[in-house]
Formats: structure tokens, C-alpha cells, sequence
């Protein structure tokens, strides 16, 4: 018998073809990331009367809704580099939203000296999220998938953009912190303008559109899209119609009470609707994972039609604080075949935890020596208890233009207790503590640390454990700080922004 041994090329060629035919098993993802979307500003939790989300209530209607999904950061560039890295803002440094600013800072850092009016010094934010972190859009390129992001980015212009972060494709190719100049074109975006004959088209409209246009043509690959929503981020604008829609049905006792933001809900809730459909007429719904959630709370210190943007209520605060109307957010996963449709969970689960989810959901390894901040929540998709000690939030800044405002603060959720440490916010230079019981409080109205000190000594060590851990660049006292010049009373009191000077 004649055994000629196989070809180089045929043995490529077969490698190849079990490549592919393993990879065409795997499943879409479609990540859908609303921008400033806070926790009570869709149907899915009882709390707006005003606000429409139909789609988003039929993607929970069929897949698994999160009561407790919260952020890594109350501010949007932090969140997003945590879901794509699975690292904490602590661990990256990147810890503020000053991405689109022309600095380029790789390593966080403290000042040595600040404002003798606080007894702390706020952190240096990292300024792009360094290439040198394995993301969630490399691993999965390296696996066969095929990589689209469309909308915001917010995390670093080129060399940091979505292309050098494991995408093939990036529309519109834009760094800023929002929509070019406004949602309803014109837009300022450089290469990227209305369709022809709409003058008028919406922003989200348009996205929406260009991702179904990216799915028809990998819909026998799999792909991952990652769909980072402008809305409904500033500027506050929208649809003419929808405005006029909802200014009717305004009541000025109720605390959401802008036609303007409304609108705005309401299409980027149109284009969840646009992406689902889309997913249903290709045939690839069954076969495709869709997570809705947002970066962070929504925006209560900007001014629209005469009142603030939303309210978080019931919850306290709103973006930029570490309350938890800035942490909180709207979560749904869509799983075929592991989440139960309809159904809800009181699991902790945060931004860290989706890198680490999908690669052992989908059997891909991590690199070489990769760590992760967050865990695989499988066991909570599939309904079952989720082990876990607690989750943390970092934010080594104290913007004073928001209300509920706090100094530089990390905090840690437990069950149903939450504490938040206060970086050097006394007159002596030591941390002070806020505890609070969110089962009876979700509010955060009651302080319990004076009355529980010991579970604040135990929180705390979480704390301590979490920012050595990670490697934290901390806040530090202020050696210029002059005690009779602090006034801690007026924390959380919104400072007003300096009115423009005319001519």
C-alpha cells in the first residue's frame, strides 16, 4: 500500500476548516452600553412615570434583569475600561473621564502639595487606557470572532482608539466625551455626516443603522458588537416630535420631569428596538448573547428645560458621587440556553465581571498571566447563588459641582451593607466612614458607622485588602492643609459654575 503523507498546505487548510467550524458554534454578543443611564430612568425597576423603554422591557421580558448591577466608577471612561479589561479603575489608575484631553498620563499620580482648604489630595488620573491591558474585543478577535464598536469610546484617540484595542471596525472613529456638536445633525464628527435627504437625523438613529448594516454582513461568523450608546449623554437635545410628545404629559411634582431627556430615552430605547429586530430577521436571536446595562447613574447637575436632567429616586445622588444613584444601574443579559426568560436577581455583579464571564462561559483561556478584578457570574445567570465576599468602587476625586458630592472615596458592598471611606476628610488628616443598611435604607439617609464600629473596622479591612491588592495609587493627606480654612459642612452642596462673561 502507498501512504503518501498529507501536504503542508492540507494540513493548514484542515487546521483552518475545525478553526472555523468551531468558531461558527460560538455565539454573538452584542453589548449594548447606554451612557449616563441611571437606574430608576427605564421601565424595568417601577420608579419613572414619564420614561418609555418598551424594547428594553421585551429584551428583560426575555432574558434576566439585575436589581443590584453596579459600575466600577460613578464616572463613564473608568466603567468602560473596566468592562473591557476585567481590571478596577483602582488597578489601571484610570479613574476620571478626561480621556479626550490632549495629555497622554500612563501612570496615575498624587500631587505633593494642594489647596489648604482640604486635608486631602486628590489623585492624577491615568489619561487613555494603556494598549498594554489585554481587552475583552482582543480575546475574542483571537478566537475567531469579529470585532465591531460603534458610538462612544471615550478611553483615547489614536494610538488608543478601538482599533489598536482588538476592533476591526470603529464608526464614527470619534474620542469625545459625546455626540459631535449635538444628536440631531448636522454633527461635527470629521468623516461621519447625515444620510442624504435627512437634515434632521438622530445620532442614535443613525448607529443603530450602521451596526445592522455590520451584522448582515458577519451574520454567518460570529461577532462581537460592541454598541457604546451617545445617549443619553450631553449635550441635551432630540427629536422635535418626541419633545413635543412628552411636553404634554409633564407633571412639574414629579422629580423626572423633562420632555427633553424623555425624548432622548426614547430613542435610544428605538435603537435597542432596531438592533433587536434586526437580530430576529437575520435568524441569529437564539444564537446571540445581548447585555443592556449603563456606565453610570444618571446626570442630576446639568440644567435642561428649567430642572435637572433625571432623578435617581429612590436612590441617592446621581453620576459623579458614590452614592448609590452614581453606582447603580440597569442590567439585562439575554443568554439562550442559560438565563431563564423573565426572570430577576439580587446577585452583586459589576462592570469587572463580563471579561472574565465570557471567557469562561465560551471555554477561551486568558493570556499568560492575565488577572481579573471581577469574577465569572455564571452561577447568577443560570439562577443559582453567586459567591462572592462583596464588590468596590473607587473614585479619588471629589467633583464639587454635584450634588451630594464627597471628598475622595472608595467603597465596598457586601450583602446589604455598604460603607464608603472618606480619604483624609477630617481636620486631623484621618479617614472618615459612612455606613449604611440598604435593605432598610436604599436611600442612604441613616450614617450607622457611630453605632456599628466594629463591621466598619471589618469593611474597612475589605477596603485596605482591595487597594493593596490592586496596586492603588491612594489619595493622600494635604501638608499644606490649614484646618480653620476647611468646611466640611458645605460637602455635597453643589458649588455653581461660573457664568460665561459676554463680549
Amino acid at each position: 500500500m502507498n501512504l503518501r503523507k498529507p501536504s503542508l498546505a492540507l494540513i493548514l487548510a484542515l487546521l483552518a476548516s475545525s478553526f472555523l467550524a468551531h468558531a461558527a458554534k460560538q455565539p454573538n454578543i452584542v453589548f449594548i452600553f447606554a451612557d449616563d443611564l441611571g437606574w430608576s430612568d427605564t421601565t424595568l425597576y417601577g420608579h419613572t412615570k414619564l420614561y418609555k423603554t418598551p424594547n428594553i422591557e421585551n429584551l428583560a421580558n426575555r432574558g434576566l434583569t439585575f436589581n443590584r448591577a453596579y459600575t466600577a466608577s460613578p464616572l463613564c471612561s473608568p466603567t468602560r475600561s473596566a468592562t473591557l479589561t476585567g481590571l478596577s479603575p483602582a488597578r489601571t489608575g484610570l479613574t476620571a473621564p478626561t480621556c479626550h484631553l490632549p495629555k497622554v498620563i500612563l501612570n496615575a499620580s498624587v500631587p505633593k502639595a494642594g489647596n489648604p482648604s482640604f486635608p486631602y489630595l486628590k489623585t492624577v488620573s491615568v489619561t487613555r487606557m494603556d494598549t498594554k491591558h489585554p481587552t475583552l474585543s482582543k480575546s475574542l478577535k483571537a478566537a475567531g470572532y469579529t470585532t465591531g464598536h460603534f458610538g462612544k469610546w471615550h478611553l483615547g484617540p489614536e494610538p488608543y482608539s478601538p482599533l489598536e484595542h482588538g476592533f476591526d471596525v470603529d464608526i464614527p472613529h470619534w474620542p469625545g466625551p459625546g455626540p459631535a456638536g449635538s444628536f440631531v445633525a448636522p454633527w461635527k464628527f470629521k468623516n461621519f455626516d447625515h444620510d442624504p435627504g435627512m437634515p434632521k437625523q438622530h445620532i442614535e438613529d443613525r448607529m443603530a443603522k450602521e451596526a445592522v448594516k455590520w451584522m448582515e454582513k458577519n451574520k454567518d461568523r460570529p461577532f462581537f458588537l460592541n454598541y457604546w450608546m451617545f445617549s443619553v449623554h450631553a449635550p441635551f437635545d432630540a427629536k422635535e416630535q418626541l419633545i413635543n410628545k412628552y411636553r404634554k404629559n409633564i407633571d412639574p411634582k414629579d422629580p423626572q420631569h423633562s420632555p427633553t431627556y424623555a425624548a432622548m430615552i426614547e430613542s435610544m430605547d428605538d435603537a435597542v428596538g432596531t438592533l433587536m429586530a434586526a437580530l430576529n430577521r437575520l435568524g441569529i436571536r437564539e444564537n446571540t448573547i445581548v447585555i443592556f446595562t449603563s456606565d453610570n447613574g444618571g446626570n442630576m447637575y446639568d440644567k435642561v428645560d428649567n430642572t435637572t436632567p433625571t432623578s435617581n429616586a429612590p436612590l441617592r445622588g446621581g453620576k459623579a458621587t458614590m452614592f448609590e444613584g452614581g453606582t447603580r444601574v440597569p442590567c439585562v443579559i439575554e443568554w439562550p440556553g442559560i438565563t431563564k426568560a423573565g426572570a430577576r436577581s439580587n446577585a452583586l455583579i459589576q462592570s469587572e465581571d463580563f471579561y472574565p464571564t465570557f471567557l469562561n462561559a465560551l471555554g477561551l483561556k486568558a493570556a499568560p498571566g492575565q488577572i481579573f478584578d471581577g469574577i465569572d457570574i455564571t452561577p447568577a445567570l443560570r439562577g443559582k447563588p453567586l459567591m462572592r465576599n462583596a464588590i468596590f468602587q473607587y473614585f479619588p476625586h471629589s467633583p464639587p459641582i454635584v450634588p451630594d458630592w464627597l471628598p475622595p472615596s472608595v467603597s465596598v458592598h457586601r450583602g446589604d451593607w455598604k460603607l464608603i471611606r472618606l480619604f483624609h476628610a477630617t481636620k486631623k488628616g484621618g479617614h472618615r466612614y459612612l455606613l449604611f443598611d440598604l435593605k432598610n435604607d436604599i436611600g442612604e439617609k441613616t450614617n450607622l458607622a457611630s453605632q456599628k464600629p466594629k463591621l466598619v473596622q471589618e469593611l474597612d479591612g475589605l477596603i485596605e485588602s482591595f487597594l493593596k491588592r490592586t496596586n492603588a495609587v491612594v489619595p493622600a493627606a494635604n501638608p499644606n492643609f490649614v484646618p480653620s480654612k476647611y468646611r466640611p459642612e458645605l460637602e455635597g452642596v453643589p458649588k455653581k459654575k461660573k457664568a460665561k462673561k459676554k463680549g
